[in-house]
């Protein structure tokens, strides 16, 4: 889960305070813990009354909402610019560098926060569990796309792919979030080994147990 960022050039005033609550959201869920964060908490992050953030997001769930809202259109942006990139294969490995072994700490920190969190709260949980299925049908249709082009084989299990890079990725913001000696350039290698097998067609699903 990540931010997307609407150029102030382009906010309506309402919608620039919205994103400005929502990125002290973020450093506010990060400093306490989202379920230990209060609405008092976010509110000096932001610099404001709270009263003046209720009219925004009446709730810590609105403010999950809002992050969710931002990052399914932060998504899709990145997967329609995936969609149209001359080498599909290179593209989609420089994202995997770029916005999971190259995700600042704090950033992890509150995604992981977020999926706690949907563990106590059924609705963070629906919010959470349809951005999951959201970015695994993305992926797998990115991988048939890769087949369309011939630049992944025919016998590659698109959903399989998907689910296994999403359940990688997954792990690695919990790693980048946790540990604090966690090796980027180790870790690289290894998921850069696991994205490179399921291209080849070398990683497949095993028999159903």
């Amino acid at each position: 889960m990540s931010l997307a960022r609407i150029p102030a050039s382009r906010r309506l005033p309402d919608e620039e305070r919205r994103a400005h609550i929502l990125e002290c959201a973020e450093r506010a869920f990060v400093r306490y813990g989202f379920h230990a964060a209060t609405m008092t908490q976010v509110a000096d992050e932001a610099g404001m009354s709270a009263g003046n953030l209720y009219r925004y997001f009446p709730s810590k769930e609105a403010i999950v909402e809002g992050l969710c809202l931002a990052d399914q259109t932060q998504r899709s942006e990145s997967f329609a610019a995936l969609e149209g990139a001359p080498d599909l294969r290179a593209a989609m490995r420089a994202a995997l560098k770029q916005h999971v072994l190259g995700c600042a700490k704090a950033k992890a920190q509150m995604i992981v926060e977020i999926w706690a969190e949907s563990g106590r709260n059924p609705r963070v949980a629906e919010f959470t569990r349809q951005l999951d299925r959201d970015v695994i049908v993305g992926l797998a249709d990115l991988f048939d796309l890769a087949k369309s082009r011939g630049v992944a084989p025919a016998s590659v299990d698109s959903r399989f792919a998907a689910r296994l890079l999403y359940s990688l990725v997954a792990g690695l913001f919990k790693r980048i979030a946790l540990e604090p000696d966690f090796d980027v350039d180790a870790e690289s290698a290894m998921a850069l080994g696991v994205f490179e097998a399921l291209f080849a067609g070398v990683l497949t699903s095993g028999a159903e147990i």
